[in-house]
């Protein structure tokens, strides 16, 4: 094991506690606390030397392992380890008390991994009395650590932060006895205050390491460290704006991810930007410098689709004058993206489970066997699931794609982009028409409580729409339609999340007749249409305080829209030959006006 254990006696003045620890500081210690825990005097002293050895020009692993040693010097543990982390997520130093070169490869075979990467996944402290009963601990990590029947251990470990990015973890173990939960509250408190000022120390070493303007001195001061100043889990993608949790965490999996040759699908409302990630995952990928080929399934009927998957011979079929590649050849040992492919026919369902399973096709009216290596990342906005369940996608070929599913998030759900998104969609239509546009701050706030059904798709929509009609050198509040009633998307969200019972065929609300008063226009959402509510479920709705029957709601529509009949289809969101048999069923008189 890389330590011993610290069985010193506790100093006199055991009676106080570090300032990091305020509860315990209030509350009087029993014989038990001052037993396991040092005294303010010793805390102070020690971090004091700690600040002093992270100061002190000396290579990293060197500086390192005298924190921990020091550590061990006031509290008490059995081993205690700092691990670093490269930008690939590899180990990259793992030190503990007494380190020398020779021993860090063995320092990491003492590791607990899966506890150490469930830190550095969920970036919050992993505490826990007894690790035999705790989720995040191997039976190996329990050997690594000692731990028996007779011999229960505590564990403490909080990550190691650059700025907003984890870079490792600082962890340290105690054997089990009275006073563990004591020793876990308060190494709670302060080890993340040595991790933040290890994480300072991190920081300084990357940002000079091969610097060619920095002193030959200093350089040769840090001879272990080898790689670049890069910061982990900072992943950019281009065409992906944006830096909320949501998106960093998607952009986690995405790197990670596309090292694996393995079929992806991709989760997500309609907008949200399936198509980067999918094109992400390929240009992180291994086969980045091979063919990314794409294609909406929804956008063909089937016997196209399946030609422009697998091609075609000549003489296949009317137009086929020459033989022709298929999407399938084309992105061979490259990846293909297949988009919408819950819109595929069950019988084309077969056929491509068949080609991905295999990974060989024929042409269509060929007979010779082709084989190819591909990547599949589909996505959808479907949910497969139920599909499955009602029999309309094979659940085989649902497990076939789901290997790996991501969940690309809604703009709703990562409301900290929308100002950068917006920006930037403002900053490109200005330099496609010359313009010079800003937003004002109430315009951000507009935007940012939108909750945009059609996510970035319709977030770049509203600021074109916007800055095309703003009169303004700049875009406030009172340029969005929103604010002046001319906006449904909030509609629209109820409608599509069940807030509110839309008829089948769905009907739309109409549009408010009566100004905008003032109050309304102070918030970013479609104000509430008085004149003209939401039509409910089918039989009777509300309207003006009356309930009304489906013969009186199209009465109603025809005479807003002057009775012409494709107007007052598309008020109620129906089809001309659906409200001419309404207006036949109720024996409705049409109006010549």
């Amino acid at each position: 094991m890389l330590d011993r254990d610290n069985n010193g006696q506790p100093e006199e003045n055991a009676g106080q506690t570090p300032p990091c620890c305020s509860s315990l500081h209030d509350a009087k210690r029993d014989d038990s606390e001052s037993a396991i825990l040092p005294s303010r005097a010793s805390v102070l002293a020690g971090i004091w030397e700690i600040v002093k050895a992270l100061t002190a020009p000396s290579g990293l692993e060197v500086t390192l392992a005298k924190v921990v040693d020091l550590l061990r010097s006031f509290l008490q543990m059995r081993h205690g380890i700092i691990s670093l982390f490269d930008s690939d997520g590899e180990l990259e130093i793992t030190v503990g008390a007494g380190w020398t070169e020779s021993c860090g490869e063995r320092c990491r075979t003492y590791l607990p991994r899966k506890a150490i990467d469930h830190i550095v996944a969920t970036d919050t402290p992993l505490a826990t009395e007894n690790i035999a009963v705790h989720s995040a601990f191997t039976a190996a990590d329990m050997e690594v650590l000692g731990v028996s029947e007779n011999i229960p251990v505590s564990f403490v470990g909080v990550p190691i932060r650059v700025d907003a990015n984890v870079v490792g973890t600082l962890t340290i173990d105690h054997v089990l006895d009275n006073g563990s939960r004591v020793w876990l509250d308060y190494n709670l408190c302060l080890l993340p205050l040595i991790a933040n000022l290890v994480g300072q120390t991190v920081k300084s070493h990357r940002s000079f390491d091969g610097d060619p303007e920095q002193p030959m001195a200093q350089q040769d001061l840090l001879p272990k460290q080898k790689h670049p100043a890069r910061q982990r889990n900072k992943i950019h993608v281009e065409g992906m704006i944006g830096d909320s949790l949501a998106l960093r965490g998607l952009l986690e999996k995405v790197a990670v991810v596309a090292k694996a040759k393995i079929a992806v699908l991709l989760r997500g409302e309609s907008g949200t930007g399936k198509e980067l990630v999918a094109k992400a995952i390929h240009e992180l990928s291994p086969r980045a410098k091979r063919p990314f080929i794409k294609l909406n399934c929804a956008a063909l009927p089937e016997t196209v689709l399946e030609s422009e998957l697998f091609g075609h011979e000549k003489g296949a079929f009317t137009s086929a004058f020459n033989s022709r590649k298929g999407r399938f050849e084309l992105a061979d040992k490259g990846t293909l993206f297949l988009d919408e492919i819950g819109e595929i026919s069950a019988s084309f369902q077969a056929k491509l489970l068949r080609v991905l399973q295999e990974q060989e096709f024929e042409r269509v009216g060929g007979n010779q066997t082709i084989k190819v290596d591909v990547r599949i990342i589909a996505a959808t906005n479907k949910n497969l699931e139920e599909a499955v369940a009602r029999n309309e996608f094979r659940a085989d070929l649902y497990y076939r794609i789901s290997v790996v599913p991501l969940l690309v998030p809604a703009l709703r759900e990562r409301r900290s982009d929308i100002p950068l998104l917006a920006a930037e969609f403002l900053k490109n239509f200005n330099g496609e028409n010359g313009r010079m546009l800003t937003f004002d701050p109430s315009a951000i706030e507009v935007l940012i409580n939108c909750d945009f059904p059609g996510n970035i798709r319709e977030l770049e929509n509203c600021v074109y729409r916007t800055a095309v009609l703003a009169a303004g050198p700049s875009i406030g509040r009172g340029d969005f339609a929103c604010c002046q009633g001319k906006c449904f998307a909030e509609a629209l969200h109820k409608s599509r999340f069940g807030k509110i019972a839309l008829q089948s065929p769905p009907i739309v609300p109409l549009p408010a007749v009566a100004a905008i008063p003032p109050a309304a226009a102070a918030v970013a959402v479609p104000p509430e249409i008085t004149s003209q509510p939401p039509l409910g479920p089918a039989g009777a709705v509300q309207l003006n305080g009356a309930r009304m029957t489906d013969a009186e709601r199209v009465i109603e529509a025809m005479e807003r829209c002057g009775w012409v009949q494709a107007k007052a289809a598309r008020l109620l969101g129906l089809t001309p030959r659906q409200i001419g048999y309404m207006l036949r069923k109720y024996g409705i008189e049409i109006k010549r006006l």
